[in-house]
């Protein structure tokens, strides 16, 4: 204990450590504000062509507004969405080839 009064304090580097959790406190509102609070997926996902079924621009979505404005038929509207539906790569019993 009479090791710190004796060797003149801790210092000046001690103002470090308010100003490291502050930065720490300003990075995580940053991400939540930027994510989370906004309703967008964090940095940590993919962000690919093909955003899911729900997606604003995924294949699956143009595909259906084409067949409701009528430019495709049933029958083609249901083979591209097979296509699309396919999981990429050969797949056997015990997994992808």
């Amino acid at each position: 204990m009479n090791t710190l009064a004796h060797s003149g304090g801790p210092g000046p580097w001690i103002l470090l450590f308010p100003i490291i959790w502050a930065a720490v406190v300003i990075g995580v509102v940053t991400l939540l504000r930027r994510t989370v609070w906004r309703g967008r997926r964090g940095p940590w996902q993919s962000h690919g062509v093909r955003r899911g079924s729900t997606g604003e621009h995924s294949p699956i979505d143009l595909l259906g507004r084409r067949f409701a404005a009528g430019e495709i038929d049933e029958d083609e509207y249901w083979r591209r969405l097979s296509v699309l539906d396919e999981p990429f790569g050969r797949f056997d019993k015990d997994g992808p080839a």
